[in-house]
């Protein structure tokens, strides 16, 4: 999927780059081998921390949101995860633009570079957070509600790099939004 939306967005976005060399890039991209040795550790973290700032601006304000208001656990948590998935897909969604292409053809770039990079990041940070004694009834004043959302994006960013690696050593994920770079 993400190489037919790159080869259809690339053309229709008027991009200058050659397309004989976009699709060597993508065969490079995709077996995960060539003259850099596949995808690199480096390419991973920039994926992975761009994703982790849109989810880390949306978690946060969920979080703040829903505890200033007194909700309970789980509707404060869904507040959350959806603000991480809007703000996460937000990011790409507007440099994508920038670069020309149309709104309707950044969403599926947006989706096809970040959802499963977001729902590992969402679904390790949630988890930390739930299994962090008294951190889902912790307040915003207290340091256990700070310590167990910024521990919780930490351990996320360790698990969800390799997972963005593998991804863009395939063709997927971030290797998708690479074209318009």
């Amino acid at each position: 999927m993400g190489e037919e939306i790159m080869d259809h967005t690339a053309h229709h976005a008027g991009t200058a780059h050659d397309h004989g060399t976009h699709e060597g890039h993508v065969r490079h991209d995709h077996h995960g081998h060539g003259g850099h040795g596949g995808t690199s550790w480096a390419m991973a973290a920039k994926a992975t921390l761009h994703c982790l700032t849109g989810c880390a601006i949306g978690e946060i304000l969920g979080m703040v949101v829903g505890t200033a208001l007194s909700w309970g656990n789980v509707p404060t948590m869904i507040l959350a995860i959806a603000l991480a998935f809007v703000f996460g897909y937000s990011f790409t969604l507007l440099a994508v633009r920038r670069a020309g292409l149309d709104l309707k053809t950044a969403l599926k770039v947006a989706l096809a570079a970040d959802t499963v990079s977001i729902a590992v990041m969402e679904l390790v940070d949630n988890a930390i957070i739930a299994i962090t004694p008294g951190a889902m009834d912790a307040h915003l004043s207290e340091g256990l509600f700070w310590y167990a959302l910024l521990g919780g994006f930490a351990v996320a960013f360790l698990i969800t790099t390799p997972v963005n690696k593998w991804m863009i050593g395939r063709g997927k994920g971030h290797a998708v939004v690479h074209a318009y770079h």
